[in-house]
């Protein structure tokens, strides 16, 4: 007899909420308070309205770019949260002081910050920084997949929404963030865990996928007449190199994690060690994905740089093409160094010796840059307002990680330092140092150009110094405990020598907080100051390339002309020229409408995914059915068009220019 309430609720119960953990109720009870005041204050100035019609719906690349920053930004805080109750319970817990994490909750706090600071905070930030700025430099009006674009950002609210789930209802993974076999098997996590990180991979993954295609088809087809390949800005040349790996890669991770699936549910035995498993595949499948996503990452931060150094060094960039060809070296070189991330792992000295001098190799095209950036602010003309802190602030950061980078490119140096605190410190160096420092100077950089009106520079240098100082206090010590052997991802420590380390970094990640806390009351300031900061006109603000050649916000359409390209610094060779707006001669703009479809499926996938994580086929088996029928029934809905009329776009224009005249 079939039990139906198995059926539609299966392993779903009221012992998964974690009503014993107060940490967890006490965040839920935030969480929940948090909801209510928002939904309130949005029914209260009735917002939902426009929040459906021009966000939740929108395929505007601009408004979609915004909306994944946000996500990034909102996850951020979520991520580092983790990070303080690491740094806490580490600092904490030494002899008989136990801390304040249990052991199986602390497991799950530092696979879900790695989890989160990769898959749902860097990667949203990078993507929201490719959607909004790339169509703007090459002269279009959108992707070249508008609806793809909306459907791929709920995909990926979709996957960070399961992630969050699993803080209240059921646990996370206790694997660490890349889950490797055999822990992350059936037999040795045996609960929810995996499965909430399995399927917030692939309902997220999804969408990275399909924004990638979107951003290279949109880069290779839609560019303004004139700019070729080599007059491209070097920011898209970056976003191209970084989605040519996401498209090439994350079919990769989605079939290790498919295979890992397979073993879970079906009891097949691909990873496991009987009837012919093999966990290192697993690894060796992981990490193939993984170098890459690591260059994914760091090559849009690297463009956002460049952009930077010759805005307010009021130069031409140093070595444009040595640049590109950089970018497209790493881009390659990137496919053969994975297995320096297991070296220890026995497979053999001349494998690890081909994956240790690959990796040097990498270092090279990387440094030519950091001397392309030096070269481009010699004898220039250098502002330093706060995108250029964070710019100087990476270089002096980054080549720290690099070179501790090429220090664990050495087999025998990895062999001591594999798996402890030494690892742990150089990646942060790298992604904190590299990208994160690259995306909080894209916001400040590129703000003005979203919402007509420049970031306080007060708090943001506040921001910058806290971040900058915390960084160093935060990581320094864990380069120092990983010469001395300690190992990562302990919650206990017996070694009362070891505590002063702890605890000084905890120092540093409290710094760290108060960066993010200058940063929110950064943008809480600009907005109440926003009519002081108008001003985004002035050199060397508005920037050397395209998309500062509209006004700022951009309107719908961005250019009522399409533009005409005679160098890599469009737009200033356009003010060069004499560049002139046309005051007539508009024509309809041709434009595709809005449609929740997307948001709609999105939802629906994540539904089944949390229906396939705790066993409730019912449900699973009718969210993909109505996936399915959604889709089909948008796919032949052709009455998704709509016209800007040619007055209409002629007012908006002249407005513009009368905003610009006057400002100028």
């Amino acid at each position: 007899m079939i039990d139906v309430q198995k059926l539609i609720f299966g392993r779903l119960t009221i012992e998964a909420i974690p009503y014993h953990e107060p940490i967890l109720l006490a965040t839920f009870a935030a969480v929940i308070l948090g909801g209510i005041a928002v939904l309130a204050l949005m029914t209260k100035f009735k917002l939902w309205g426009p929040f459906w019609r021009d966000w939740v719906t929108s395929i505007d690349h601009k408004r979609i770019g915004i909306m994944y920053i946000v996500l990034g930004i909102v996850m951020l805080l979520r991520g580092f949260a983790d990070a303080l109750m690491m740094r806490a319970q580490q600092a904490l817990s030494f002899g008989d002081s136990v801390g304040f994490l249990p052991p199986h909750h602390y497991d799950q706090v530092f696979t879900a910050h790695g989890v989160i600071m990769i898959f749902f905070v860097a990667m949203p930030l990078v993507t929201g920084f490719m959607n909004y700025v790339v169509p703007l430099q090459i002269g279009a009006r959108d992707v070249a997949f508008p609806f793809l674009n909306n459907f791929s950002f709920w995909m990926t609210a979709g996957g960070a929404v399961l992630v969050m789930f699993s803080l209240f209802v059921g646990e996370f993974a206790r694997t660490g963030w890349l889950a490797y076999p055999p822990l992350s098997g059936i037999l040795a996590s045996p609960g929810v865990g995996v499965d909430y990180y399995l399927w917030s991979l692939q309902v997220a993954g999804v969408g990275t996928t399909l924004s990638g295609i979107n951003l290279i088809a949109t880069i290779i087809k839609m560019r303004a007449p004139g700019m070729t390949m080599m007059k491209m800005p070097v920011f898209t040349w970056t976003s191209l190199c970084s989605n040519i790996l996401i498209v090439a890669s994350f079919p990769i991770l989605t079939a290790a994690l498919a295979l890992l699936s397979l073993d879970r549910y079906v009891g097949t035995n691909f990873f496991t060690t009987d009837l012919g498993g093999n966990a290192m595949m697993y690894v060796n499948l992981i990490w193939i994905w993984g170098h890459p996503e690591v260059y994914i990452l760091v090559l849009p931060a690297f463009g956002i740089f460049s952009e930077i150094t010759s805005t307010f060094s009021q130069k031409k960039l140093f070595g444009y093409a040595s640049m590109v060809y950089a970018t497209v070296v790493i881009t390659i070189l990137s496919y053969l160094v994975w297995l320096h991330h297991f070296f220890t792992m026995g497979s053999g000295a001349s494998v690890n010796s081909f994956f240790g001098i690959t990796t040097m190799i990498i270092s090279i095209p990387t440094g030519a840059k950091i001397f392309n950036w030096l070269f481009t602010m010699y004898r220039g003309r250098i502002v330093f307002d706060v995108p250029m802190y964070w710019t100087v602030g990476f270089m002096v950061t980054f080549v720290i990680g690099g070179m501790t980078g090429v220090l664990l490119a050495v087999p025998p140096a990895d062999f001591v330092l594999h798996n402890s605190l030494f690892l742990i410190a150089h990646f942060h160096n790298v992604i904190i140092g590299g990208v994160l420092f690259g995306l909080l100077a894209g916001i400040t950089f590129w703000f003005p150009k979203a919402f007509g009106y420049k970031l306080d520079p007060f708090w943001g240098k506040c921001s910058f110094w806290f971040w900058q100082i915390g960084f160093f206090v935060a990581f320094t010590p864990l380069y120092v405990l990983g010469l001395m052997g300690v190992t990562r991802r302990m919650s206990h420590f017996d070694d009362p020598s070891l505590q002063i380390w702890f605890q000084i970094a905890a120092l540093g990640a409290l710094l760290i907080a108060a960066g993010i806390g200058c940063f929110l009351i950064q943008l809480v300031v600009s907005f109440l100051k926003r009519e002081q900061l108008r001003d985004v006109t002035g050199d060397p603000w508005n920037g050397r390339t395209l998309e500062w050649s509209t006004s700022s916000p951009p309107p719908q359409y961005n250019f009522a002309f399409t533009p005409v390209v005679h160098d890599h610094d469009a737009w200033f060779d356009m003010k060069q020229r004499g560049h002139q707006r046309p005051v007539g001669g508009f024509k309809a703009i041709h434009m595709p409408k809005n449609t929740g479809a997307g948001v709609i499926i999105a939802a629906l996938s994540t539904l089944l995914g949390f229906s396939l994580i705790w066993h409730m086929w019912l449900v699973a088996g009718i969210a993909f059915v109505v996936i399915i029928a959604t889709t089909i029934v948008h796919t032949f809905n052709y009455k998704r068009d709509y016209y800007i009329p040619a007055d209409e776009v002629a007012r908006t224009e002249e407005a513009r220019t009368q905003v610009l005249a006057a400002q100028a």
